[in-house]
């Protein structure tokens, strides 16, 4: 059996109704290959991440190669190739952030969510991200839980500001 098709049996039970909306978008965009960024982010948000059959799809209905589509998923961070948590947390790892905490934010959320960064927690509750900066610098260490600011934050309020969740 080729890669492709054992990844196929993993797929959600909508995967092929998701695959004609996807369609539906690249038809819109005339499937010119310079919209591959705009066409990716509408299949993200149709599928909720990028798998690899989802990338050959979309490579084969704009006729490029799967490694262009590929190429693009893995170089932009907002693209994902594993499903997303319900919640997303962004720890901030700018200078101000990382200076005053911000690994310790990371190592904290790792051991109390047993999960890795770029990883889901197997209840599938949240995702562990890290960002390079999200604008907080005057309120570091910072952190984001899906559009919500979190400052000031130090390990031992973790488990306060996700029992919101």
């Amino acid at each position: 059996m080729n890669q492709s098709k054992q990844m196929l049996h993993k797929l959600p039970d909508d995967h092929e109704y998701k695959l004609e909306q996807i369609a539906s978008i690249i038809d819109k965009y005339e499937a010119k290959a310079n919209n591959l960024i705009m066409i990716l982010h509408a299949a993200q948000g149709i599928y909720g991440y990028l798998p690899y059959p989802v990338q050959k799809f979309i490579a084969d209905k704009m006729n490029i190669a799967v490694a262009e589509v590929s190429g693009v998923v893995t170089f932009y961070s907002f693209f994902s190739t594993k499903p997303k948590g319900k919640h997303t947390i962004l720890v901030c790892m700018g200078t101000a952030c990382y200076v005053r905490g911000g690994k310790k934010l990371v190592e904290g959320l790792q051991k109390q969510l047993n999960v890795n960064v770029s990883d889901t927690t197997e209840d599938g509750k949240f995702t562990l991200s890290v960002a390079r900066c999200i604008g907080a610098c005057g309120l570091a260490p910072a952190l984001m839980v899906d559009d919500t600011v979190f400052k000031s934050v130090n390990p031992n309020r973790l488990e306060s500001v996700l029992s919101k969740y």
